[in-house]
């Protein structure tokens, strides 16, 4: 309601503020209200924590989060810059050598996977809601009860044929989705690798996987003008919610804390097959 010539100065500076937020707010984030923008904050805080954890899962948050309220589309669009800014972070942080030596050493998953992720991008406005949910939601659910369960594929090291199908695996879905850390995890597990190293390469992995879901969807449409303050919004949050679970990382048993956080990863991949079988 507009204010009357007889507010008072203080009123009137008031409305006259409010309208102008609003009116900002309509401009930056033109397709989510003020109250979807919080909920999708916090969800990025929690995705961020449990990728501080973890090291992985944090698109797999966000998506399971976010289209509970959002389009699958706008969901992806959001996830984009924090993940690539987490990401970065990860990787760095042994220094650049170590960062160069991962690529060096994944060569061939990164370039199929960056093959993949750029063919299956272009699918995204074309794949109906209920078969993106399936996407995500059936290789997560299978993946998270292989780890509770124990049960670990181990393959050699220098097979280029595991490189290369778990590479198109992980880049096609991360096309998709934005999702690709469950395969290349189960990838990862299965070389048997040390810990520290594979948080590492986990960061270069979805860093540079990051880069090419950027450019793949800002050429899809999918990161646009409408869009992108969406994304940059949740930059922030997302480096609290991981900077904070790093810490606990520091403090709390590893491996009961990433067991827990599987449990978590099946419900939130058995409520996308839910989505996606039932609509």
């Amino acid at each position: 309601m507009a204010c009357s010539a007889s507010c008072s100065p203080e009123k009137f500076v008031v409305h006259s503020l409010g309208s102008l937020v609003c009116r900002a707010m309509n401009i930056v984030f033109p397709l989510i209200s003020g109250q979807e923008l919080l909920v999708a904050a916090l969800i990025a805080v929690l995705a961020g924590f449990v990728k501080g954890v973890v090291g992985f899962a944090m698109p797999l948050v966000f998506i399971s989060g976010l289209t509970t309220f959002l389009s699958p589309e706008l969901a992806l669009a959001g996830l984009i810059l924090p993940t690539l800014a987490t990401n970065a972070q990860q990787a760095l942080r042994h220094g650049v050598p170590a960062a160069v030596r991962s690529v060096v050493d994944f060569r061939v998953f990164l370039i199929v996977g960056g093959v993949a992720l750029m063919a299956c991008a272009q699918l995204v406005r074309v794949f109906p809601d209920q078969i993106m949910m399936a996407v995500i939601g059936v290789p997560v659910t299978f993946f998270a009860v292989l780890q509770i369960a124990g049960y670990q594929i181990r393959l050699p090291a220098n097979s280029r044929v595991a490189e290369v199908v778990a590479g198109s695996v992980a880049g096609g879905l991360g096309g998709l989705t934005g999702i690709w850390g469950a395969p290349t995890v189960a990838y990862l597990t299965a070389l048997n690798t040390p810990k520290e190293d594979q948080m590492r390469v986990q960061g270069v992995i979805y860093g540079l996987g990051a880069l090419g879901l950027l450019g793949a969807h800002i050429g899809s449409g999918v990161l646009r003008a409408e869009t992108i303050g969406f994304s940059l919004a949740m930059v922030p949050t997302a480096f609290v919610g991981m900077w904070t679970g790093m810490a606990v990382m520091d403090r709390i048993d590893q491996t009961a804390f990433r067991r827990a956080t599987l449990f978590v990863l099946l419900i939130a991949g058995l409520n996308l097959v839910r989505r996606a079988w039932l609509g």
